[in-house]
């Protein structure tokens, strides 16, 4: 399976949505990450990666090729961490943007698949390969 096929096999799920443990094995065993919104303040990460971000009005993801990077430091402000999010990749989480209530921006190749409450658009999500993650 590759980022476009599980897009569209993922196009049009209802909200709230939740990524099935079939989806989540098949990604998983593909190197395919699945993002998505989550009420108003969640950054969802499935499949290769399985974590999530707090994203109350929008926030920014920072990754290499293996996964979300973590701050090890005490410090929000770890020089350390400063300098390996420098080099990352990102995923910008933006926050109603007139059409969604969830979108994502990022240089990441990826496909989009749409997430509907009701007959309205909810989130427009991402599906990326973990290996297309390229860090500077």
């Amino acid at each position: 399976m590759n980022a476009k096929e599980l897009a569209q096999k993922l196009n049009g799920s209802q909200y709230p949505f939740e990524v099935g443990s079939v989806i989540r094995a098949e990604a998983k065993a593909a190197g395919l990450v699945i993002v998505y919104g989550a009420s108003d303040d969640l950054m969802e990460f499935d499949g290769a990666i399985r974590d999530e971000l707090g994203a109350y009005e929008g926030t920014t993801a920072h990754l290499d090729s293996t996964g979300l990077l973590e701050n090890g430091c005490d410090n929000d402000e770890c020089p350390h961490f400063e300098k390996l999010k420098a080099k990352a990749a990102t995923i910008e989480a933006v926050w109603d943007d007139g059409t969604y209530s969830w979108t994502y921006q990022t240089a990441i190749p990826h496909e989009t698949f749409e997430v509907l409450e009701g007959d309205e658009k909810y989130c427009r999500g991402i599906v990326f390969a973990l290996a297309d993650v390229v860090a500077a």
